[in-house]
């Protein structure tokens, strides 16, 4: 368990150092070497036995998103070394905001690296609840009145959702107290795996229920998803990378821990259908709002409540293709819905707005910057050869031979989400450069690392790593 303790403890140490660092370019620089040492932490628990303990739990699971975590959190840290320091030129934030700033970046790693190497159900809502708070203070950290709005909305509709985990966990604990006795072994998810079998079906299923709902608030799943479009427009573009492409895989790897245990008892409700049908609401209705969207953060943070739609509908399906599919999609999003905010995030600041239909020409006015964020849409919207069309089409075919009722609508969503893709597409990188057409501030580096990335994956995927994805799908039954 020694590098779970390096995992969990460097971003946590990291973020007092960081609040301690007036300079904002030396803590840049410091947020880049420790989110470095975490992400090296989290790659040697590749070669690690699964293990549990009192507070720790590793498995293939759980081991995938740590490592992919603190990927996206190196990448972002280095995208942000150069965004913030353009807001610090351009007087849009000052030192003081800047050491709450990194302190706040570190803070929200130890929490998400907390939530998914937790054993024990309380604590992982702790740090569910925690990522919460550390993301309303950074969405907030513009202080203008629309920014501290949307943190407030964040925090309500969010706080009323984990309440409801909460709840959820309270009950989980009821139910498991009869067989397992009172302590914290009924809290301890490694041993409720083991006797959840003789858990009293009913409460089990209640418990279900406001945990898919409280922790289905945090994944943006509808009709609990209003704060997350708020949250991106207005927040610091970093953190809408990190938000789009961490946090929210972090509540629905909670949710997914919760459907295990009722996996595992014969006489519960089937979880399956309650995540269909929430990942197909969520599809639809995200696929839909995107024409409606002229602001360019909040038109991603509609595409990221569709994918996060599939995801959950991939593992509503089951069985190993889809839970595949489900896992490869949700690696697959994060690394290009990061990589968007970071081209979007280089746009807004060239342009100086948000607008799409004042953000146009790209690909002439800034070419590489252009034709980077075009790779992105066009990974996103599903097209090959980017890892996306894989996962979708194995998660299309694999609804199809199954149930080819819900493939209806499931192509339905993708291919309404798509048309708006490609329709805003053409406004941004395409036409007559309009607005302002200041110089790119910052590196590209993080932005092409992840498409890199994501192509890699639509070509060819190593047998290692395909084994990997098999034992996990296996895993979540």
């Amino acid at each position: 368990m020694g590098a779970i303790t390096v995992i969990v403890a460097t971003p946590l140490l990291s973020a007092i150092i960081l609040a301690l660092v007036p300079n904002y370019r030396l803590a840049a620089k410091l947020n880049i070497l420790f989110s470095a040492i975490t992400l090296v932490a989290a790659l040697v628990q590749f070669g690690v036995e699964p293990s549990s303990g009192a507070l720790f739990v590793v498995d293939a699971f759980n081991v995938t998103l740590i490592a992919l975590t603190a990927f996206v959190g190196l990448t972002t840290s280095v995208f942000s070394a150069g965004y913030i320091g353009h807001e610090v030129a351009i007087r849009r934030l000052d030192a003081g905001k800047l050491r709450f700033y990194h302190a706040m970046y570190q803070a929200f790693m130890f929490t998400m690296l907390l939530a998914l190497s937790a054993n024990n159900l309380g604590v992982m809502w702790v740090a569910v609840e925690g990522a919460t708070l550390t993301t309303v203070l950074m969405v907030s950290l513009y202080r203008t009145a629309a920014s501290i709005e949307a943190a407030w909305k964040y925090f309500i509709l969010c706080g009323v959702g984990i309440a409801l985990a909460l709840f959820g966990t309270i009950l989980m604990y009821l139910a498991a107290q009869p067989v397992m006795g009172p302590g914290m072994a009924a809290m301890t998810w490694t041993d409720l795996m083991v006797h959840v079998a003789k858990v009293n079906p009913a409460i089990l299923n209640l418990a279900f229920v406001f945990l898919l709902v409280g922790y289905g608030t945090k994944v943006g799943l509808a009709p609990l998803h209003a704060w997350l479009p708020d949250a991106h427009a207005e927040g610091p573009t970093p953190i809408s990378a990190v938000l789009s492409g961490l946090l929210l895989n972090v509540a629905l790897y909670a949710v997914l821990r919760f459907k295990m245990l009722l996996a595992a008892n014969g006489a519960a409700i089937a979880p399956g259908p309650l995540m269909v049908a929430m990942g197909l609401a969520s599809l639809l209705l995200a696929g839909l709002m995107l024409y409606r969207r002229r602001d360019i953060k909040r038109f991603f943070a509609y595409s990221s409540i569709e994918h996060m739609g599939i995801i959950t509908f991939a593992f509503g399906m089951g069985g190993p293709l889809a839970n595949f599919a489900g896992l490869l999609h949700m690696a697959m999003h994060s690394l290009t819905k990061s990589a968007i905010f970071y081209a979007v995030g280089h746009a807004v600041q060239v342009k100086g707005t948000q607008r799409i239909e004042k953000i146009a020409g790209l690909t002439v006015s800034h070419p590489v910057l252009g034709w980077g964020l075009l790779a992105g849409v066009v990974a996103i919207a599903g097209l090959p050869p980017f890892g996306i069309f894989m996962s979708e089409f194995l998660l299309v075919t694999s609804t199809f031979a199954r149930e080819p009722l819900l493939a209806v609508p499931l192509t339905i969503g993708i291919l309404v989400a798509f048309g708006a893709l490609v329709l805003r597409v053409q406004q941004v990188c395409f036409g007559t450069p309009s607005g302002a057409n200041a110089p790119i501030q910052g590196s590209l580096v993080p932005l092409f690392a992840h498409l890199a990335l994501v192509l890699v994956a639509g070509l060819w995927l190593p047998g290692p790593l395909v084994a990997w994805f098999q034992t996990v799908a296996a895993l979540l039954g």
